[in-house]
């Protein structure tokens, strides 16, 4: 604490860019708290300006960078952008940072199967938390891993579930590439 003024100022704790290092500040205007560079980043990506959204991204503080809301909003601007070595860092790091959370693990997945290393996608979401069982997203994306490595009844039984836990994903199935040789069976 200092003087300033004859009031005692309690130094912040990193919670505005202008209380940074000047290294750390990168495009981002000077006083914009770290919260409102991630709105920023979120409007960008609604926006479908991913480039952007990923520079105020970048722009934080790296002790912000290992946030887990960060952490999936970078998750979110690398899978809009089709980006799936980049999601399969941010996630695999966001496992890293909240291992009880399903998140991380179903979204590393999805990338390492874009990126065609399906058997490893399937691999994260076997040995991810317990809490991927009640997910449907879990079971859906099992049924879509099984079905691309020929496991047709594997697949089959995965999907029964995923649509116990969420109708809606049905509607999806039915036209996802993936599910082509088990599309008949629902």
């Amino acid at each position: 604490m200092r003087k300033n003024g004859g009031t005692l100022r309690v130094p912040s704790k990193l919670t505005r860019v202008q209380d940074c290092p000047p290294a750390w500040i990168c495009r981002n205007l000077a006083g914009m708290t770290a919260e409102r560079i991630l709105l920023a980043a979120q409007g960008y990506l609604e926006l479908g300006m991913a480039g952007e959204a990923l520079a105020e991204l970048d722009g934080l503080p790296a002790a912000y960078r290992r946030r887990s809301d960060v952490l999936k909003l970078r998750v979110s601007v690398a899978l809009h952008a089709r980006r799936w070595k980049a999601g399969l860092a941010a996630s695999r790091r966001l496992c890293a940072v909240e291992p009880e959370e399903t998140i991380g693990f179903i979204h590393a997945a999805f990338c390492l199967h874009e990126l065609g290393r399906t058997e490893e996608a399937r691999s994260v979401l076997l040995h991810g938390p317990s809490s991927l069982l009640n997910e449907a997203t879990y079971y859906y994306n099992m049924g879509c891993y099984n079905a691309r490595l020929g496991q047709l009844e594997d697949a089959q039984n995965y999907l029964r579930m995923s649509f116990s836990l969420d109708r809606k994903l049905r509607g999806f199935a039915r036209c996802d590439p993936d599910l082509k040789e088990v599309r008949h069976l629902f």
